[in-house]
């Protein structure tokens, strides 16, 4: 029997930076209900679901950037959405700003959860590849300032065993990196869930502008076909702030195809049912990482965090940043 597990994304539209957690929880449970309604077994939010994207802005008050962040999963304001989900049976992934204290320190982190169909927490995730800078940048219309609010993500990319498959979780800039999905992949990912919120507009790099959209699928697709994995990606879309948003919420499936998308820039559900048995059309054979991948290769990308120069009219190249080890082999197959 196939292992169909049918999926709900849940797009947010935007959510206003004095829109209080219970209006936006109570969104969620709606497109919740909505999602178990259609028979769905898992519904996907968010990144930094429960508030507004507060690294747009420069702030300076400790208090105000904790007001951002959650210090316990679940919370009085989330606790809720838990007894709604047990209530109806039903799985969710949530994206939120995690606050913690560790050996006396307090440490915040771009997080996302997996909480199963009894609303028990399965898995915990905290993004790797901050995007953005660190420092106050005045010139640009908005900020990007995930590097000074949250710390790179220190819990890998795992994979947990729930749902009758193997899921794993990444969020937003993560989608761009392609070690993001081949490390899941090592560790037979079926399903990825991730949550996103990306400007239409670049100010780095504005001439990128009308390619947001497209990049935002391709990575996704890409990454689906060369894991052989479903993955879903939702989006906070919309004008939040003064700020457009890209929408285009949507299901891949192994092949890479998208199944469903999102058509506005609001709060919408799409859903889809993923016969996990399909990722073994990619994993047996195109992408056989057993049988094909030569590790050895490879050493590189590890062995090296920046980029090479390549000297134009040459062959010759010479390395920007020295390498982080020298020697060793990777022999994961």
């Amino acid at each position: 029997m196939p292992r169909q597990l049918r999926v709900a994304a849940a797009q947010s539209g935007p959510v206003a930076r004095n829109e209080p957690r219970a209006s936006v929880v109570a969104r969620m449970i709606e497109l919740m209900r909505e999602a178990r309604g259609l028979k769905a077994d898992l519904v996907v939010f968010t990144e930094l679901a429960l508030t507004t994207f507060f690294p747009r802005w420069y702030i300076a008050d400790p208090d105000e950037i904790d007001s951002f962040f959650e210090s316990a999963m679940p919370d009085k304001a989330t606790r809720p959405l838990f007894d709604e989900a047990r209530r109806l049976g039903i799985g969710f992934y949530l994206g939120y700003g995690e606050r913690v204290i560790e050996n006396g320190v307090a440490r915040r982190f771009n997080s996302s959860i997996l909480v199963d169909d009894r609303g028990r927490i399965a898995g915990k995730y905290r993004k790797v590849h901050l995007p953005g800078h660190s420092e106050h940048e005045p010139w640009r219309p908005f900020q990007h300032l995930e590097k000074r609010y949250f710390e790179t993500g220190n819990l890998g990319f795992p994979v947990f065993d729930v749902f009758g498959g193997r899921m794993g979780m990444c969020i937003c800039n993560d989608r761009r990196w392609p070690e993001t999905f081949r490390v899941m992949g090592l560790q037979g990912v079926e399903l990825v869930m991730l949550g996103y919120n990306t400007p239409v507009h670049y100010p780095p790099a504005p001439q990128h502008d009308h390619l947001q959209c497209f990049h935002n699928h391709l990575v996704m697709q890409a990454a689906a076909y060369q894991n052989g994995t479903w993955v879903v990606g939702v989006a906070k879309a919309g004008r939040e702030e003064g700020c457009d948003m890209i929408g285009q919420s949507c299901i891949i499936a192994p092949t890479g195809e998208i199944v469903a998308q999102c058509t506005t820039l609001e709060d919408e559900l799409i859903v889809a049912d993923c016969d996990l048995d399909r990722c073994r059309e990619i994993q047996q054979n195109i992408f056989n990482f057993g049988l094909h991948r030569q590790p050895q290769a490879y050493q590189l990308i590890t062995d090296t965090k920046g980029n090479f120069s390549i000297t134009l009219g040459g062959c010759s190249k010479i390395p920007l940043n020295p390498p982080l080890v020298k020697g060793g082999r990777n022999n994961v197959p």
